[in-house]
């Protein structure tokens, strides 16, 4: 048994309060809906019974009516659908909050529209003060090229610094370079690129390692500031049905911010928390502590978050052969494969779980080749090691995710938005291993989903909807694109559930609905595992409910 499984069952033996007493009276009652449970030895139900915060009964309504008791909660669903409380296995905390308090740039059309934004922004921003933003993509601007400094001309009454939608890449103005010292002089870090112009100066493009010359200038937001985009991002999960996240990159900050929620009650969410191992101090304390659960299990320290790699859409992913709409260019590892070694196995051997950030093939195979020394090296039993994204994998590395019992944790709208743009980036051969979902089940892995939030939005259903159809919201392509990784609702439903709380050694005591589970439910106004795929999109949920007390109720229409 790993450590992080025995710390679980040794909470969840000091917590359970079913079986103390003989037949106790329910504190909840769900009933006159459908229940699905993940559960292939009952999958679905009519009705749910919940004492202590647990599940009590899954079954008829007569029964769990049963049980009722003249202190118990009783929900009439009016035919209503109750799912296993939603998980999204990969997400960013802080940063989705972040997000939400910043300029939005997701789906603006071209460096020109976002230069307005910044300039309307500077009317309420005092003069010096940093402005940021993230979203912008430029695959979907004429052209498709990266901006630049010049592209932001007349915002230098303050730095301005805009992240690419999906993290690897900034853009930055000119008074931001002139305050980092950026000159044509400046080298390329190891692992980052600084994209230039044709005379070589610096564009104002930053990526991936590059991105810490900026950021080392920035001031460092506060610990209100931190809270307080905690607290936006977990009323928002939990407004979209999630009682869980795999927070991709916690560092010592996250954690308290996360203690304090708590504190305050305001921890309405299971936070499973990914160490940085950035600041070198706190991560070798971590170490030596090993794994622990606080908060009343809502926070679970028991993996630490590594990167291969960047990211496609900058052309930073690390691929086997060069970018085809790039010839010279094969993306970047970001790490060497001895200190991604030498980390993960570090990890391992104090009972931590290890995620690695891999998205092209190179930087996937480099993870599963550091898994494999670290497998036969440290030999630790049931390590569930991870490749979060696992977007490109070379068909030969697919059937190793099985054989080494490496977990690909995936998020399906990467797919429906990378789609218009990711064949020109690997060609009509290599894409045929991108985003492979039905490849990889079909050759026995378990695909835990998230969304990546803020990279996309962390609205499950969403996901569901782009597992299912490999279309975008507007139903293109007809018939989905590479329709044969396409999965199905129960699927897909058991990405964001069961195979989410396998890839956090929690699949025992939640992620589907049986008898002695955490009472953590997910309640949908429409039946999505029989309605056609497009209704999904047109679902809503009505209520989130974390250990049997709802922490969201929809108002009424």
């Amino acid at each position: 048994m790993t450590r992080p499984r025995m710390v679980l069952l040794t909470l969840l033996l000091a917590t359970c309060t079913i079986g103390r007493a003989a037949n106790p009276p329910a504190d909840l009652i769900l009933t006159g809906g459908r229940v699905y449970t993940v559960n292939p030895a009952q999958p679905t139900a009519d009705a749910v019974a919940v004492f202590g915060g647990r599940i009590l009964f899954v079954g008829s309504a007569d029964s769990a009516l049963s049980l009722r008791g003249p202190a118990t909660r009783l929900i009439d669903l009016g035919g209503e659908i109750v799912l296993p409380g939603l998980i999204d296995a990969h997400t960013h905390l802080i940063g989705s909050g972040k997000f939400l308090s910043q300029l939005d740039l997701i789906g603006i059309q071209s460096p020109q529209q976002i230069r307005q934004m910044v300039l309307e922004k500077q009317k309420s921003v005092p003069s010096g003060k940093w402005i940021e933003g993230r979203g912008w993509d430029q695959n979907g601007w004429k052209g498709k090229q990266f901006p630049s400094w010049r592209d932001l001309q007349g915002t230098d009454a303050n730095p301005v610094y805009l992240r690419r939608v999906d993290g690897h890449a900034v853009w930055i103005n000119k008074t931001a370079m002139q305050i980092c010292g950026i000159t044509r002089a400046t080298p390329d870090p190891a692992g980052g690129r600084i994209v230039r112009d044709s005379a070589g100066e610096p564009a104002g493009i930053f990526i991936d390692n590059a991105e810490d010359l900026i950021v080392a200038h920035m001031p460092k937001p506060s610990r209100e500031d931190q809270i307080a985009w905690a607290k936006t991002a977990i009323a928002e999960f939990n407004r979209l049905g999630l009682v869980g996240v795999h927070d991709a990159g916690a560092d010592s900050m996250a954690l308290e911010v996360c203690r304090q929620l708590y504190r305050d009650t305001l921890l309405t969410l299971r936070v499973y928390a990914m160490l940085s191992p950035l600041d070198s101090s706190f991560f070798a304390r971590q170490m030596q502590q090993g794994p622990s659960i606080e908060a009343d299990g809502r926070l679970v320290i028991a993996a630490v978050k590594l990167y291969a790699d960047g990211a496609l859409g900058s052309r930073g992913a690390a691929l086997l052969a060069p970018y085809s709409d790039d010839p010279g260019n094969q993306g970047l590892l970001v790490n060497r494969p001895e200190y991604l070694y030498d980390v993960a196995k570090l990890a391992v051997t104090h009972g931590f779980q290890v995620c690695t950030h891999a998205i092209g093939d190179a930087g996937v195979r480099t993870a599963l080749d550091v898994y494999e020394r670290v497998l036969r090296d440290a030999a630790p039993p049931d390590p569930r090691l991870r490749i979060e994204h696992s977007q490109v994998i070379a068909p030969s590395d697919i059937p190793r995710f099985a054989a080494l019992g490496v977990i690909p944790s995936m998020q399906p709208t990467h797919a429906t938005s990378d789609m218009p743009w990711a064949e020109d980036r690997l060609g009509p051969e290599r894409i045929k291993g991108a985003y492979a979902w039905r490849t990889l089940l079909n050759q026995g892995a378990r695909i835990p989903f998230g969304s990546d939030s803020p990279v996309e939005s962390a609205n499950p259903l969403w996901g569901i909807y782009a597992a299912v159809t490999r279309q975008d919201r507007q139903g293109s392509p007809a018939g989905g694109w590479q329709p044969q990784e396409r999965l199905t609702v129960a699927e897909a439903l058991r990405g964001f559930t069961i195979d989410a709380a396998y890839a956090e050694f929690s699949d025992w005591m939640r992620g589907s609905i049986e008898v002695g589970k955490a009472a953590d439910f997910t309640i949908l106004d429409k039946d999505i595992c029989t309605l056609p795929a497009d209704s999904i999109l047109a679902t809503h949920v009505v209520s989130t409910i974390l250990a049997g007390k709802v922490v969201y109720q929809a108002t009424a229409k």
